[in-house]
């Protein structure tokens, strides 16, 4: 099987290694990549949100399979121009890509499907923002306002704070762009990422797997696009997943079969543990990056046998998924000033070891690696459990040298010493 991967980043070159280890693989290609997938696949600089140039690369190729990574070019209908071209796809319509790109139409799906999820209001004209403020965070005895542009924003178009100028500032700055506001009630608890292969009404789930989004230890500092994430979760009670498959994930999948927009590829719901159950935060109509990099470290299952049986409506044909014992932790390298403007093009020592997952990353003429962007590296440790895949982590994180970077030092840190549970 040809395999093509659209993407750059650290997920798609989770992706790759995960497509390397499947027998049925014969050529993987990446487009456009970065400096680490390099080394594992052929790779073209096309512009993926174009359809016709990811047809053409495709189709040029021989491909047998498309696995689509970000969601940008999946909210623009690449996904459908690729099937249209007679390849195989992995990753949703247009239409289904609503689910990640409004979260209107998310939450408009929920309520018909009868899913648990925050309270929510959508603003979209500056004279109704502080009337709407006031039903609201503290001011409606909530721990904090939940503010949140209504279209991609890459993880980072959130403001969690209980600070109402803080909340109506970034509100203010989203209308003032053009952008509607979805102000939410508050979700308490522990969020889980729960990533589903879904074919339809079929849907198989991965490993849950927990994030960290906000750029500090202890989660403090705004919002990025992931610090780092592992998997499992040992504090999550037995028979969890299967409850969010139940009540969130095929309600939702039926909910947009019957729409009319049936999902196939990887819808990826981030979920709070409250005491009233599973909450849905958001959908995501993709793999997650950082999770992915922790949740396909533990994969047994030939990955690109289960992405092309979604991709060609034959999912409900396949065997449970099989998952390597023991745990996966991803920390992530963050150039300086990051999640503002990125220092970039600063030689990387260290980005060429096993474990380590290329994102903002570049080679120079010289040969040397440089970074590009602002989450330039993960690196993956894995071991018998979260201690041990920890310190395999941080000692890997510790060989690698980037001038004015940072990361967190305490991914995956309260569940190993046994600090999260669920109350209720």
């Amino acid at each position: 099987m040809h395999v093509l991967v659209i993407g750059s980043g650290a997920r798609e070159h989770a992706l790759l290694l995960a497509l390397r280890r499947d027998p049925e693989v014969t050529a993987l290609a990446v487009a456009p990549g970065n400096a680490g997938t390099a080394a594992v696949a052929d790779q073209y600089d096309v512009d993926i949100t174009s359809s016709e140039a990811v047809v053409a690369l495709a189709t040029k190729l021989g491909t047998d399979l498309v696995v689509v990574g970000p969601e940008v070019p999946l909210v623009l209908g690449v996904a459908d121009a690729v099937r249209e071209a007679g390849i195989a796809c992995f990753g949703p319509s247009r239409d289904a890509a609503r689910i990640e790109g409004s979260k209107a139409f998310a939450k408009d799906v929920m309520d018909a499907a009868g899913v648990r999820t925050a309270r929510s209001e959508i603003v979209d004209n500056p004279a109704h923002l502080d009337a709407a403020l006031d039903r609201f965070g503290p001011a409606a005895g909530e721990r904090a306002w939940v503010v949140k542009d209504d279209g991609l924003a890459a993880g980072k178009g959130v403001v969690v704070s209980d600070d109402r100028d803080a909340a109506r500032a970034h509100a203010a700055s989203l209308l003032d762009s053009g952008h509607p506001v979805l102000l939410e009630s508050f979700l308490d608890g522990p969020e889980v990422s729960l990533f589903c292969v879904v074919d339809g009404e079929t849907v198989v789930a991965l490993l849950p797997a927990q994030d960290f989004k906000r750029v500090g230890d202890g989660d403090s500092g705004p919002n990025t696009g992931g610090m780092g994430a592992y998997a499992p979760l040992p504090w999550l009670p037995p028979g969890t997943v299967e409850q969010i498959v139940a009540e969130v994930v095929e309600p939702v999948a039926a909910e947009l079969v019957r729409r009319g927009s049936s999902f196939s590829g990887l819808l990826y719901a981030g979920l709070a543990m409250t005491s009233r159950g599973p909450s849905v935060v958001e959908f995501n109509c993709r793999f997650g990056d950082p999770e992915t990099q922790s949740v396909l470290a533990l994969l047994g299952t030939p990955l690109a046998g289960l992405l092309h049986a979604a991709a060609t409506g034959s999912l409900a044909e396949q065997p449970p998924l099989v998952w390597n014992d023991g745990a996966a932790v991803t920390v992530v390298l963050a150039a300086e000033n990051y999640p503002g403007r990125p220092r970039v093009g600063d030689a990387i020592i260290g980005a060429e070891a096993d474990g380590v997952l290329h994102a903002g990353t570049a080679r120079r003429d010289d040969g040397a690696i440089v970074s590009s962007g602002g989450r330039v590296l993960s690196v993956v440790g894995t071991g018998a459990d979260l201690t041990a895949a920890r310190d395999a982590a941080y000692a890997l994180m510790g060989s690698i040298r980037l001038p004015g970077a940072h990361f967190r030092t305490d991914i995956g840190l309260a569940a190993a010493e046994g600090r999260l549970a669920l109350d209720g």
